[in-house]
């Protein structure tokens, strides 16, 4: 398989997604409501160590449009769950690669500390294996609370490598293998990204696993995550009113029905609430700046929306 193997797409028609409530052809825009916050999203900055051919949030060594949030300001958003009594059950981190964040093993410790599980999103490699003395301290005391999820774009070394660049996949199977061997709560996910069943990705990964003695199941979804493809350049349709009962696809199993991000945008001098992981950076979804703030309703005016949440299904969470 190669690159010429990805699916071609028109690219998206200029028209779509510009009105918040009407879709192009006229016609009422989906929205989601909230449920209730169980996943509760930390974006902890931009700056990552690698610089991947289609990352959404083009995360790289120098994009820092998404500062480093600190301990202080995670622990007034959990102090906010707490006090308003939400039924917040996980807290995840992303980024960037949230092992550049300094006080990531501090907020770890205060998530933890506090009765949530904690969900990390890494590439397994340099910044993760400089916490390696702090993350076995917070797993030998919280034990399975604590998921590491680590991103493998594909079984391959080589389609690994074209999305991530060159000498990514060897410190990346060596921290997964690490994480392994030391019992954490692991997880993989991987990416749709090429014209491949999603049968023949899980067998190709569950060959890799395998070969590394990597205690994952690769038929298992929550072990294993395959992520459907984003890129708002090509075309999706619009989701309407109508298209929940046209695709028999439920509202409330949409991840902003469940979920908020908090990032801290370059400028900002405090945080932004923002409905998923997916749409760091469009102030049109900027809910506010308290989880309170955050809950009402959200127009599915973005081509995330379509494309990963209601046609591919696509979850960031791992609750289990």
């Amino acid at each position: 398989m190669s690159e010429s193997a990805k699916v071609a797409t028109p690219p998206l028609d200029p028209e779509k997604f510009q009105d918040r409530n009407l879709t192009a052809a006229g016609e009422p825009r989906a929205e989601v409501a909230m449920q209730e916050l169980r996943t509760l999203w930390f974006n902890t900055g931009t700056l990552c160590n690698l610089t991947c051919t289609n990352c959404y949030i083009e995360s790289s060594p120098t994009n820092d449009r998404l500062v480093y949030l600190t301990a202080a300001e995670v622990a007034g958003y959990l102090d906010e769950i707490a006090r308003d009594r939400l039924a917040t059950r996980e807290v995840g981190f992303t980024g960037g690669e949230p092992f550049m964040n300094p006080d990531l093993v501090a907020m770890l410790e205060d998530v933890l500390g506090r009765g949530f599980k904690a969900l990390v999103l890494t590439n397994a490699m340099r910044p993760m294996m400089k916490c390696a003395d702090a993350l076995l301290d917070l797993q030998d005391r919280y034990g399975d609370d604590l998921v590491i999820r680590v991103s493998v774009d594909h079984y391959t070394e080589l389609l690994h490598q074209l999305e991530r660049g060159p000498r990514s996949w060897q410190p990346t199977i060596d921290g997964l293998t690490w994480l392994s061997r030391n019992g954490f709560h692991l997880r993989v996910a991987g990416r749709m990204l090429w014209n491949e069943s999603e049968a023949d990705m899980r067998k190709g990964f569950g060959r890799l696993f395998a070969a590394h003695k990597i205690r994952i199941d690769a038929s298992d979804p929550v072990g294993l995550l395959l992520l459907p493809e984003m890129d708002e350049t090509i075309d999706v349709p619009e989701i309407t009113e109508r298209c929940w009962g046209i695709l028999d696809v439920d509202p409330d199993d949409m991840m902003c029905a469940t979920s908020r991000m908090v990032v801290k945008h370059k400028g900002q001098d405090h945080p932004a609430v923002m409905p998923c992981t997916l749409l760091p950076y469009d102030q049109n979804f900027q809910l506010g700046r308290t989880l309170a703030d955050s809950f009402g309703p959200v127009k599915l005016n973005h081509p995330h929306c379509s494309r990963f949440c209601v046609l591919g299904g696509g979850t960031c969470s791992n609750a289990d």
